[in-house]
């Protein structure tokens, strides 16, 4: 196992935010997960479990032990039918190179899940979702450490209770699994979902038929579609969707929809209606405008952007001004996909 001590995060946050944590500690097996299991430290420092830093906001100097996995491509299969193949997935793979490695095998179903930023590991934690597609749908068990324990499990999906961005290991299980690897279940036919969003107009655009649609082209168009209107953090720091999109029930979204005639929603079944955080902050005016370096994003208004030398109060502060013009506008309430540290 990797340590080092009093070193900065910057490279290891995507919104650019230069703190440091007293030690960091990357674990490349099995056996160092256990190891950090095992360590005395862990009773007497706080620690924090990070991935890719896709999803972290840091407002200040981590005063513990950060705990992450070697950043490397490992992808092994588990089991293969004539129907479907089940990879398993190192948890610091980057998790679109998955996404492009199952296209080029003939793999499918992880098409609509292009260039969503952040690693195999988180995944599973965050339940990571675009385009109708979650990762609930594909994932089949998390391979983890036990960090009371050591003990070595393997999690099934189905009791991990996964919903919309949220699973156990964001809530009871936070910071209690140092995870290994996540299998997913992919299937050698291709069926694709074109029915969320702008995919089947972005189709057109390019003149793609989409009964002649090829995996190839479909993550392609997803990918094209996600540059187009979300930043890249190497050049803008940010995590991506800032913001989850609030669920109402049934008669919340009367509500809103006879205060507001353009509203954006999607129907998610049994009475649950998914409205659009991105549109309900464009409304409010926030798209394109800023507080100090913090920025809400001029394409993109779900998305917070650090215009260069922000530190992460700042980042909070527009996030909190965000939050109480929705809730003043929709009464609704913005909860942030994003961990704050």
């Amino acid at each position: 196992m990797q340590t080092f001590t009093d070193i900065s995060l910057l490279s290891r946050n995507t919104f650019g935010i230069d703190q440091k944590c007293a030690e960091l500690w990357v674990y490349q097996n099995v056996a160092d997960a256990t190891q950090v299991a095992l360590d005395d430290k862990l009773r007497s420092m706080p620690y924090l479990l990070v991935g890719g830093g896709s999803n972290l906001l840091l407002t200040r100097d981590f005063p513990g032990i950060v705990i992450t996995p070697e950043k490397r491509f490992d992808v092994k299969v588990e089991r293969e039918s004539a129907d479907d193949v089940v990879i398993r997935c190192w948890a610091g793979t980057t998790f679109d190179d998955v996404v492009a490695y199952a296209v080029e095998q003939g793999w499918y179903g992880m098409e609509n899940l292009s260039l969503i930023p952040g690693e195999c590991g988180a995944s599973a934690v965050q339940n990571i979702g675009a385009y109708g597609a979650e990762a609930k749908d594909i994932l089949v068990d998390v391979e983890a450490v036990e960090l009371a324990t050591g003990k070595h499990v393997v999690i099934k999906a189905e009791d991990c209770n996964y919903s919309y961005r949220q699973s156990r290991f964001k809530h009871e299980w936070k910071d209690k699994y140092v995870i290994l690897t996540v299998s997913y279940r992919l299937s050698k036919t291709f069926t694709p979902d074109l029915d969320y969003g702008n995919i089947r107009a972005e189709l057109e655009r390019c003149g793609i038929d989409a009964a002649t649609l090829t995996a190839h082209q479909l993550r392609q168009v997803i990918v094209d579609i996600r540059r187009a209107k979300l930043p890249d953090p190497e050049v803008m720091g940010n995590a991506g969707s800032f913001f989850m999109n609030p669920v109402v029930d049934e008669a919340t979204f009367e509500r809103l929809k006879a205060e507001h005639s353009d509203l954006r929603y999607f129907e998610m079944g049994e009475g649950r209606y998914k409205i659009p955080a991105g549109w309900m902050i464009d409304q409010c005016g926030w798209k394109g405008k800023s507080l100090g370096r913090a920025g809400v994003h001029d394409k993109q208004a779900l998305v917070l952007v650090n215009r260069g030398g922000a530190k992460g109060e700042d980042v909070v502060a527009l996030m909190h001004a965000v939050q109480a013009s929705v809730r003043e506008r929709f009464g609704l309430e913005l909860h942030p996909e994003v961990n704050v540290i």
